[in-house]
């Protein structure tokens, strides 16, 4: 069952400077449509660079100053090691894939 709370976005290919800002105008239309929580699954990403974390960071931002939530799933070593070297991965609650995520907030 999908929850209506939960929006999930997902992204594919590079989030580059290219994709980022795409990325930046969906979480805006996500805080519009009234979801509580914002799912980005990146199991479709292949790469990721310092653009597109600050994509990320700033809708996570965004996010919380509208009081809602940001939690990823599904990412790949590259994504994680970029994380793991700006110690982002203390910052974002991180599911290992949607189903995990699920399981725990249904």
């Amino acid at each position: 069952m999908q929850n209506h709370s939960v929006k999930v976005i997902q992204p594919s290919g590079s989030l580059d400077a290219s994709k980022s800002q795409e990325f930046r105008e969906k979480i805006t239309e996500i805080i519009e449509s009234g979801a509580k929580t914002v799912l980005v699954d990146f199991q479709d990403v292949t790469f990721m660079d310092s653009s597109g974390l600050g994509a990320v960071v700033l809708a996570f931002k965004v996010l919380r100053a509208a009081d809602k939530k940001l939690v990823l799933c599904s990412i790949n070593e590259q994504v994680r090691l970029l994380f793991e070297l700006t110690g982002m991965d203390k910052v974002f609650e991180i599911f290992p894939n949607q189903d995990e995520f699920n399981k725990l907030t249904n």
